[in-house]
């Protein structure tokens, strides 16, 4: 009977910018798994109905994003999926998505550094939610001023980091003149006790002060220097041995002469 199916184990939920993935274990053999969407307040929903999968797509059962959910998987054979009785199931642990969904990457889509100001501007993320016109959801349009963003910045070459944090997309920082600079983005939710911190955006430096010697380090300072000394050293000594060897000729055919005469 129903009883000796397995149920499922190591139940999780993978959460990033509000797409919710649900996984679960062992992979099943001779029954399949249905997956019910429980909240405290919303009907229940069913996913992945009869599925031989170990994981479900749960992001549009999580649509009321502050409601708490729980899944239960149900364990079934095809042909007791309209039975009375109730199948064997396990229960995952609560899940809240605007509480524990992770803030993903922003984009960084435009900086420059100009004199002692660097600009950095990036949007957000895009959850799988829409608006009623069709266009994707962003994460600040369910957030709102829950998130903030901070800019992480350091100059080129060294590793002491600075910070700062705005609500708006986009940064205005006081930099040296003449000097690169690399960042990066990161989302954040300061009112989280956990998940605070959302993933870091990509890391891109300025490059308009850039010098050879930055690029590369000391070795082509000492390639350099090591080539310069070896022309200035050609430079002196090959005169040198020349004028020697002039006159080391010179003296050769005086005597060559000498004894030419003497003879």
């Amino acid at each position: 009977g129903d009883e000796e199916l397995p149920k499922a184990v190591n139940i999780t939920w993978s959460s990033i910018n509000f797409k919710t993935i649900l996984r679960w274990q062992p992979k099943p053999s001779n029954y399949s798994y249905t997956v019910e969407i429980h909240g405290r307040t919303s009907d229940v929903k069913r996913k992945c109905i009869q599925t031989s999968e170990t994981e479900c797509d749960v992001t549009d059962a999580l649509r009321n994003v502050k409601e708490t959910y729980t899944a239960h998987i149900l364990s079934v054979k095809p042909a007791e999926m309209d039975n009375f009785e109730e199948p064997p199931f396990a229960v995952s642990e609560k899940f809240t998505p605007y509480s524990q969904t992770v803030i993903g990457k922003p984009e960084i889509t435009d900086y420059s550094q100009k004199g002692s100001k660097l600009n950095v501007v990036f949007k957000d993320p895009l959850t799988p939610y829409v608006f009623p016109n069709g266009s994707f959801q962003s994460i600040e349009d369910i957030f709102h001023h829950d998130l903030e963003y901070k800019l992480y910045y350091w100059k080129d070459q060294s590793s002491g980091k600075k910070d700062v944090t705005t609500k708006s997309r986009n940064f205005e920082v006081s930099v040296d003149s003449g000097k690169n600079y690399c960042f990066y983005v990161q989302g954040i939710i300061p009112s989280r006790r956990e998940n605070r911190n959302g993933l870091e955006s990509t890391v891109l430096c300025t490059s308009g002060g850039r010098s050879i010697l930055d690029e590369y380090g000391t070795e082509v300072f000492i390639i350099l220097a090591v080539i310069a000394v070896t022309v200035i050293t050609l430079a002196i000594v090959l005169p040198v041995v020349l004028c020697k060897r002039k006159k080391a000729k010179k003296a050769r055919a005086v005597r060559e002469k000498e004894l030419l005469n003497g003879v």
